[in-house]
């Protein structure tokens, strides 16, 4: 296959491009700084400005399948309002020029996956979240809610659109794990707020086979929550991180502290869904970290 990343310089894009690349998948990238980005030389890498389709439409056409990973990260820093517009227009005018070059495109590749994440369901408490639940009403809800909605357009041509709502990916080079790690490391872990959130948490290995398995399987259209099967809570999470590491786990920190530090950036580690993946099972996929131990201690391996 002749497949198209957008945003493919991240840690997920470039294991995906990686992993395509071992399969003998011809991959080309769009990239903002074509010159800054590191990839292995088999990749084409094709400038962009990040809002526009017309200029690489006809790059589009020689293409199979999309992969629409674009957008700045959440995690990055406090979601001051120049952040959170950054965060909207990365998304959505990417979803935008990604439309404008189906439209202009004289071939149209046969299926786009589009990347989303489970905060689209907002806080959830206690339920447990399948594909099928509503949009929270909150602001990462609403994002994900303008982020997928911005490529629905490519189905009036026929294109097969796959939602990925991703949770939080663990991996080695991963921000999410290594901010989870550092305070463990210290010997000063313990849960964050009541720690009775969920974290809806995959392994990089399943987050790429995953997309993968979508990618390929023809049946597969629509949101998939991309979460191991078994969600756990943050004091959960936490304990078993720091079995893995052999550091004790015993120091919570307040809610108002984690609100004072990160502000409205704090619901990312106060509020959590326990989603699961339930479409995914149910298309035959077999996640090969289904445990939160067996994962931590495949990243965590010295």
């Amino acid at each position: 296959m002749r497949i198209l990343i957008i945003g493919g310089s991240g840690f997920i894009g470039r294991a995906l491009i990686g992993r395509l690349l071992e399969m003998g998948h011809e991959v080309s990238v769009l990239s903002r700084r074509p010159q800054a980005v590191r990839l292995p030389s088999a990749v084409t890498v094709y400038p962009w400005d990040g809002r526009r389709g017309a200029p690489w439409a006809d790059v589009l056409a020689e293409m199979n399948a999309v992969v629409n990973l674009a957008g700045a990260n959440l995690g990055a820093g406090r979601w001051t309002p120049q952040r959170k517009h950054e965060f909207l227009t990365s998304r959505v005018w990417s979803g935008e020029a990604v439309v404008e070059a189906f439209s202009l495109a004289a071939r149209k590749p046969s299926v786009l996956l589009q990347a989303s994440a489970v905060g689209y369901y907002g806080p959830c408490g206690n339920e447990i979240i399948t594909e099928d639940a509503p949009p929270g009403k909150d602001f990462l809800g609403q994002l994900c809610v303008q982020w997928e909605t911005s490529t629905q357009p490519v189905e009036a041509w026929g294109v097969r659109r796959v939602l990925l709502r991703t949770g939080i990916v663990l991996a080695k080079d991963s921000l999410a794990l290594k901010r989870l790690v550092l305070p463990i490391r210290w010997g000063v872990g313990g849960p964050l707020g009541s720690g009775k959130q969920w974290m809806p948490w995959i392994h990089l290995a399943d987050q790429i086979e995953a997309m993968l398995f979508l990618l390929q399987h023809e049946q597969a259209r629509g949101p998939y929550n991309l979460t191991a099967p078994n969600p756990v809570r943050n004091v959960d999470f936490g304990r078993t991180l720091a079995r893995v590491m052999r550091r004790p786990f015993w120091l919570p920190v307040p809610a108002l502290i984690l609100r004072l530090l990160l502000g409205e950036m704090s619901t990312m580690v106060l509020d959590g869904q326990r989603a699961v993946p339930r479409r995914l099972l149910e298309l035959g996929y077999r996640f090969r970290f289904e445990n939160l131990e067996s994962a931590l201690r495949d990243l965590l391996a010295s």
